[in-house]
Parts: C-alpha cells; sequence; structure tokens
C-alpha cells in the first residue's frame, strides 16, 4: 500500500497551508474541499501543492510530523506556489 504526505494551500485572499497523510489522495482532498476533512481545514477550498510518497505508513507519518514542525521547509514549499 501507498502513502502519501502532502501539503494543501488554502484559495483565500491570505494562504494557509495544510499538512496531512493519507492512502487516498485524491479522496482525501475531495475530503477536505466538501468539509468533511480534518476540523481546520473546514470552510476553506483548497489545492495541493506538494505531495511525497512512501510505502511505509510509519515513514509518512513521520514525515508528515518532519514538515509540520520545521517552519524553514514549510515556508520554502509554500513561497514556491504562492
Amino acid at each position: 500500500m501507498k502513502f502519501h504526505v502532502y501539503m494543501l494551500k488554502s484559495l483565500g485572499k491570505k494562504p494557509i497551508t495544510y499538512v496531512g497523510y493519507t492512502n487516498n489522495l485524491k479522496k482525501r482532498i475531495s475530503l477536505h474541499n466538501n468539509g468533511k476533512g480534518a476540523k481546520f481545514t473546514r470552510g476553506r477550498k483548497w489545492k495541493l501543492i506538494y505531495k511525497e510518497k512512501f510505502t511505509s505508513k510509519n515513514k509518512a507519518i513521520s514525515r508528515e510530523y518532519y514538515i509540520k514542525k520545521n517552519r524553514i521547509l514549510r515556508n520554502k514549499i509554500k513561497l514556491k506556489y504562492l
């Protein structure tokens, strides 16, 4: 099974980002955009700006945590797509 770590950017006036992991990327983004995803993402429209693929759930979770906590990396990815 494949797992994805992804970063979404909101489509509002002041863009914010969200980082998560999933085993079904298309379905997960659809859930976020339809208000059924994580509580933080509700009420906003999202665009996928970054993804990585992993063969292990543990590796995906570790990478998600690293990206969430590493503001320098997160901002570098975010600025690349603004």
